[in-house]
C-alpha cells in the first residue's frame, strides 16, 4: 500500500518511506491511499487476541514490506500489555489505555513504531535521528519505546516548567540513545523547531531525520488496534 500527502504536492510513498521520513516536504501528512475492509474477518471471528487483531490490521497497511515473521515478532514485542474494557454500569464501558510502561495510550504507537523502524534500518549504514516535541506523555512513551533500539537516536524537546515532575523524570532519566532537551518556551515552540528541522533541506542533506510525533503514520496505525480490540471484547460478550 502507498501513502499520499494530504496536500497532494508530492508523489505517494511506501510505508517504509512514510515511516522513515515522518512527513512530506509539502508540509502535509501521510495517509493511506485506501482503508482496508476487515469487516468480514472481524464479524466472523470470535475471541481474537489483542496481538492477533494488531497483526491483522498492521499487515494490511504494511503489505509485505516486512515478512510475516518480522511483523509477528514486532507485534509480540510491542503489544505486551492489555487494553481492557471495564464496565462502568449497565452497558456503559470504559476502554483502559494506561496499562503500558508510561501509563499513556501513546505507549502502543511508540513501541510499534520503534520496532518497525528497527526492522527497516538493519540494512542501513547510517543512523536514524528521531526528533520529537512533547508536552509530556508523547516524550515519555517515545523515550521508553525507542530506548536501546539499535541504529536510532532520539532527541526530545520539552518546554521548561510545563511538564509534570513524573513526566520530566520519565523523559530525562534514560541514557544511551535518548537525549532530552529542555526548551525555554511552550510546546508550540518545541513543535515549531521540529517542523522547521524537517523542512530544512540543508539539514536533511546532512542527517537522516524522522519524527515520532503523531504526524508519523506509524504512530497512527497502531492506535486503531485497541479500538478494534475493544469492539471484539464487546462482541464476545454479546455471543
Amino acid at each position: 500500500m502507498n501513502f499520499y500527502s494530504t496536500k497532494k504536492n508530492t508523489e505517494p510513498v511506501s510505508f517504509k518511506q512514510a515511516l522513515l521520513t515522518g512527513m512530506p516536504q509539502d508540509e502535509g501528512l501521510y495517509m493511506p491511499e485506501s482503508i482496508p475492509d476487515l469487516s468480514k474477518i472481524f464479524n466472523q471471528e470470535t475471541h481474537l487476541s489483542f496481538q492477533e487483531i494488531s497483526y491483522l490490521i498492521s499487515s494490511k497497511f504494511i503489505d509485505k514490506e516486512l515478512s510475516d515473521n518480522e511483523l509477528h515478532n514486532i507485534i509480540e514485542s510491542c503489544i505486551t500489555f492489555d487494553a481492557p474494557n471495564r464496565c462502568v454500569y449497565d452497558d456503559i464501558y470504559c476502554l483502559e489505555l494506561f496499562h503500558g510502561p508510561t501509563l499513556a495510550f501513546k505507549d502502543y504507537g511508540a513501541r510499534f513504531m520503534a520496532r518497525c523502524m528497527e526492522s527497516f534500518i538493519r540494512s542501513f549504514d547510517k543512523e536514524i535521528n528521531i526528533l520529537v516535541a512533547t508536552s509530556g506523555d508523547t516524550g515519555s512513551a517515545v523515550a521508553h519505546g525507542f530506548y536501546d533500539v539499535e541504529g536510532v537516536n532520539v532527541v526530545i524537546l520539552y518546554p521548561k516548567d510545563k511538564v509534570s515532575y513524573i513526566q520530566e523524570q520519565q523523559l530525562t532519566t534514560f541514557d544511551k540513545n535518548i537525549y532530552a532537551l529542555e526548551v525555554d518556551g511552550s510546546f508550540d515552540d518545541c513543535q515549531r523547531l521540529v517542523k522547521n528541522a524537517f523542512l530544512d533541506p540543508s539539514l536533511q542533506g546532512k542527517i537522516n531525520l524522522s519524527s515520532a510525533n503523531s504526524i508519523n503514520i506509524a504512530r497512527l496505525i497502531p492506535q486503531s488496534f485497541y479500538y478494534m480490540h475493544s469492539y471484539m471484547q464487546l462482541k464476545d460478550k454479546s455471543i
